[in-house]
């Protein structure tokens, strides 16, 4: 073999750095998330994940799905949710995991069947949602935060007529409550005059909020059959709004095209 000219040689050197510079760029890391590393022939391999992206112009607004998230009324959290099936160490070709999880866990959608079961025997399930009402612009608000979503309150807020699609930040971002394993009945939510407010005095098509329920605990079902009964709004819940300016944006929102299912879980992103 005849060896490397010194033009080749500098050529691979350089595919290899700018490889190894897209890794890191594509995985870097972030605080507090416990990633274990293994060693590659004496390369140490580390995963390493984000929240912003391309200089701050990307922003992830889905929290990460975690055995220790909050899942509706239970103390324990989520608990587990994805197993490896096949794995190479016990003698598989690859890797395969199967995983199971209630369609309304973390950053997730409601479709019209989840609270109209007249809707749900007629499919309006997740695979129905507009994906021209989940993507498009957006206003992030900040909501006062000792309160939850009433009339009075959706009215201090001044949203333009016109604007579509709206996410609510609330108190619940402050306190983490994502963050906590144990469910937590005094999350802020829709009243259900603040629900009809909004339905009778908007344009909103998408509404946003940062806890499992857009709609306050005590009037869980009430407000939703305000938002869901014309089948013209839809509700994502449990975003992820810390750290993030208030402001206009691109909302890009994807639920799983799950035949059959009334909520899936999201993938969102903001761009500036």
């Amino acid at each position: 073999m005849n060896p490397l000219s010194p033009l080749l040689f500098a050529h691979h050197l350089l595919v290899a750095a700018v490889a190894v510079a897209a890794a890191i760029d594509t995985y870097p890391t972030i605080a507090g998330v416990g990633d274990c590393s293994v060693s590659d022939g004496g390369e140490e391999l580390r995963p390493v994940r984000r929240e912003v992206y391309d200089g701050g112009r990307i922003f992830d607004i889905s929290h990460r799905i975690t055995s220790d998230m909050p899942s509706w009324e239970s103390d324990d959290g989520l608990g587990q949710f994805v197993r490896l099936a096949g794995s190479m160490k016990n003698g598989s070709l690859a890797n395969n995991s199967e995983m199971k999880l209630p369609a309304h866990t973390g950053t997730h959608v409601d479709a019209p069947g989840h609270v109209f079961d007249h809707y749900f025997d007629a499919g309006f399930d997740v695979d129905t949602l507009d994906l021209a009402v989940l993507n498009g612009p957006a206003l992030l608000v900040d909501v006062p935060r000792d309160k939850n979503l009433t009339a009075e309150v959706m009215e201090s807020l001044h949203i333009p007529k016109g604007v579509r699609r709206v996410l609510f930040r609330t108190l619940n971002t402050d306190r983490r409550l994502m963050y906590k394993k144990e469910f937590d009945t005094s999350y802020v939510g829709f009243m259900r005059d603040g629900a009809k407010w909004l339905v009778e005095n908007t344009d909103i098509k998408l509404v946003g909020t940062d806890y499992l329920s857009v709609a306050a605990y005590d009037d869980a079902i009430p407000s939703h059959l305000v938002f869901l009964e014309s089948r013209e709004i839809i509700l994502v819940e449990g975003l992820k709004l810390e750290d993030v300016p208030a402001g206009v944006y691109t909302v890009h929102c994807l639920p799983l095209r799950l035949l059959g299912a009334e909520g899936s879980p999201i993938r969102c992103i903001l761009i500036k």
